[in-house]
């Protein structure tokens, strides 16, 4: 390892490619399997059903056109952190990418459980109750290829979201070559009880929800701005890949939606807490189940690699700012934050075994993660007023209005997020409190001053 690497030197060796596949990774999973149920029993009506999904995609993107011009401007590695600190200063740097950073080793938990408990349902054999030490394997495995180098782990990338998006694409076409045929004596029942199924909500209220849900399903949009001076042509590649990526995820989306209708109506999605299983049953039958559940398994794993190559680049960031440990800031030969991936595959694991403990904190955090879009939407503000002259090969299409509707829709998010779920919200609230004492105690131990 030679004094450059070690200073944490990154790698520009990315392309477009990547970043399309890491947008595909971090963003498709198991919630386009799951939200569809939940949307349908808020929203019983076609029209409004696929209005939130397209709604959603316009939120995402107008973020594109505003995070599209702090990435070519501001192109460090680390994510939405980078451009709060920058523009916002170190105390909302460090909110923001602490929450970032510990949300991602937790979602990075979460889908790993979901891969073991699939693979044991699967696969038997594998013994019952063996599910974390699965989940963890299946963690540290990933982690293992990322240690050999930004190579390995782009390679890795491009693999897994190709694999996921061929599986995807598989799915939709199944669903329109053989549903929409002989399901309606299967679904006569369910449609009788569609009262019973669909929430007896206020408009409005359903609304809000449906929305609520459409956005965390379109969450990792932004994924390849993590890689910013890692990217050979950032001013082309990311703008490129951040439009690239959002078109692409409303597309399958949709896609996704339009084939679950086809094979099953409203009132029987209504509810259901596994909406593509439930379609894959109607066309596939006894098989359904097991496909579907080897459909997630292959979308995981994508997410499981984007979130470690995340999460390091987050944690690398902070370390070089003086937010952490300087170690944690060095890079091996292969490109790769070592130290950084190595902990953040470390929390992850400590996630996976002590789950219940740390769950409420992760649920929690997740309020922080539309809190972040909304310090990048004012960084855009920021920027424009206090760095006119700052060279940006991309600016924001539309600005200010553009803008301005992202973050209004972000701080409606919020609003909403904290209304409905009282109990996470408080809890939020609290660690926001305790960030500002433990953010001057960090600064003070790390020893660069307040």
């Amino acid at each position: 390892m030679t004094d450059t690497h070690q200073r944490g030197r990154l790698l520009r060796v990315l392309g477009v490619g990547f970043g399309l596949a890491v947008i595909i990774g971090n963003t498709i999973g198991a919630g386009i399997l799951r939200t569809p149920g939940e949307v349908a029993a808020n929203l019983p009506h076609l029209g409004f059903f696929f209005g939130v999904w397209i709604i959603g995609g316009l939120y995402a993107l107008l973020g594109a056109f505003s995070i599209a011009e702090l990435g070519t401007s501001l192109p460090r590695s680390g994510g939405q952190y980078v451009f709060a600190r920058h523009a916002l200063g170190d105390y909302a740097g460090f909110v923001a990418g602490w929450s970032d950073w510990l949300s991602t080793c937790g979602s990075t938990a979460a889908v790993a459980l979901v891969i073991g408990e699939y693979a044991v349902a699967l696969f038997p054999a594998l013994g019952a109750g063996r599910e974390p030490l699965l989940a963890s394997a299946v963690a540290l495995g990933f982690a293992l290829l990322q240690w050999r180098g930004v190579a390995w782990g782009s390679n890795t990338q491009n693999l897994t979201s190709l694999l996921k998006a061929i599986a995807f694409g598989a799915f939709i076409v199944a669903c329109f070559v053989f549903g929409g045929r002989d399901v309606g004596s299967e679904t006569a029942a369910f449609s009788r009880t569609a009262a019973a199924t669909t929430t007896a909500l206020p408009f409005f209220v359903a609304l809000i929800l449906s929305l609520q849900a459409v956005i965390y399903t379109y969450d990792g949009w932004t994924g390849v701005i993590y890689f910013s001076e890692e990217v050979r042509e950032p001013a082309r590649d990311i703008p490129r890949a951040l439009f690239g990526g959002v078109l692409l995820i409303v597309g399958i989306y949709l896609l996704v939606n339009l084939a679950l209708v086809y094979v099953l109506p409203l009132e029987r999605l209504a509810g259901e807490k596994l909406a593509a299983g439930a379609a894959a049953q109607a066309v596939f039958g006894g098989h359904g189940e097991t496909l579907i559940r080897a459909l997630t398994i292959l979308s995981m794993l994508s997410s499981i690699n984007a979130y470690h190559l995340m999460a390091s680049r987050v944690l690398y960031a902070m370390s070089r700012d003086g937010l952490f440990a300087a170690r944690a800031a060095q890079v091996n030969a292969g490109g790769t934050p070592a130290p950084a991936l190595w902990l953040s595959a470390l929390v992850s694991v400590l996630f996976i075994l002590f789950g219940e403990t740390f769950g409420r904190v992760i649920a929690a955090l997740a309020f922080f993660f539309v809190a972040t879009y909304t310090l990048s939407f004012i960084s855009v503000f920021v920027l424009r007023r206090r760095e006119p002259d700052r060279p940006r090969p991309y600016r924001a299409w539309g600005y200010p209005w553009t803008t301005a509707l992202a973050l209004a829709g972000s701080v409606a998010f919020l609003a909403g997020a904290i209304w409905s779920d009282t109990q996470n919200s408080l809890v939020a609230l609290a660690l926001l409190a305790i960030s500002y004492p433990a953010f001057r105690l960090l600064r003070r131990k790390i020893g660069n001053g307040v």
